[in-house]
């Protein structure tokens, strides 16, 4: 496969050359033809790059893309020698317009995974904000590497859990103490949708619920939109939840601001969403509050805006 750079040169009577570049054929990934970034071995021999072929195996194929091999594992052995061979043809090319490819950082793994979660149980035990903290930037920092590292964090069966126990904890004992460390769960428990049973608990929790209404008046936007994505989810997962929604006071005022003033549609369309789940609970008491913010509470559920009602 060639690929063109344009060099830059002095302007000449001739005009602007343009330089063809012919990148070796090993450097490239048999399913995307594009330079390997992170090259990895399958047991058939063949290398990929590692976020091709994670793709081709979590759509669930198990044979090898060129030689179609059954695998017979789907370990992926990093190439570091093709790697760095790549790396340097970059350097040495770089006056075409090529740019080194960065050292690829190390997948996480499950056990690091479950290590941090248990340390993040126990600081919510003793209240350490301090040393949960320490842990949900772990995460964080994995998960932003890369989707596959976010997967495996997801795949825990107890992340979800230990998350949001440490945010109804935390969000118990104070909000404003605690804030730094209830603002990163927030920003972590944005991925683990949906929410398992015990993950609703927590969040549903009356501390919990005052604690994300009350990050719904920040004045920065992610964490109103981490706010707003999480109660959206809890509701939908489970519909018990808005008649704790509608005993906070203020969140009618705040809802209805985020939809007559539109920021952003992530912060609209959940505040949509919400308002139509406290509404569906046929409550007189909210029914005559959402009217006295000019809406029709009997119309909602034919708004197009609004999902269809499964009770």
């Amino acid at each position: 496969m060639v690929f063109s750079w344009r060099k830059k040169k002095p302007r000449s009577f001739n005009g602007d050359k343009k330089k063809e570049l012919e990148i070796p054929r090993h450097f490239l990934c048999p399913i995307t033809l594009d330079l390997l970034k992170d090259p990895v071995t399958l047991s058939s021999g063949i290398t990929y790059d590692r976020e091709s072929i994670e793709k081709w195996l979590d759509d669930g194929n198990f044979t090898c893309p060129v030689s179609n091999q059954v695998l017979r594992s789907f370990d992926q052995i990093p190439n570091h020698s093709l790697r760095k061979m790549i790396q340097d043809w970059c350097v040495e090319n770089r006056s075409y317009g090529v740019e080194r490819i960065p050292t690829p950082r190390i997948p996480v793994r499950s056990a690091e995974v479950s290590e941090v979660l248990f340390s993040i149980m126990d600081s919510t035990r003793q209240l350490d904000r301090c040393a949960c903290l320490d842990s949900l930037h772990k995460l964080k920092k994995w998960g932003l590497e890369s989707e596959r590292n976010k997967r495996c964090i997801v795949a825990n069966a107890a992340a979800s859990g230990a998350i949001a126990a440490a945010f109804d904890a935390f969000a118990g004992e104070s909000t404003d103490k605690n804030i730094n460390v209830l603002e990163e769960i927030l920003f972590v428990i944005n991925w683990m949708f949906p929410l398992t049973e015990q993950a609703q608990r927590y969040i549903g929790s009356q501390a919990s619920l005052y604690c994300i209404a009350l990050f719904l008046k920040s004045k920065d936007l992610s964490l109103k939109q981490n706010a707003i994505t999480v109660l959206a989810e809890l509701l939908s997962c489970n519909q018990k939840y808005a008649q704790e929604l509608t005993t906070i006071d203020g969140i009618n005022k705040t809802l209805f601001h985020f939809i007559n003033n539109p920021i952003c549609p992530s912060i609209t369309k959940p505040s949509l969403t919400l308002i139509y789940h406290m509404v569906s609970l046929s409550n007189e008491k909210h029914h005559n509050r959402v009217h006295q913010h000019g809406f029709n509470p009997f119309t909602f559920g034919n708004h197009d805006r609004f999902p269809k009602s499964n009770m």
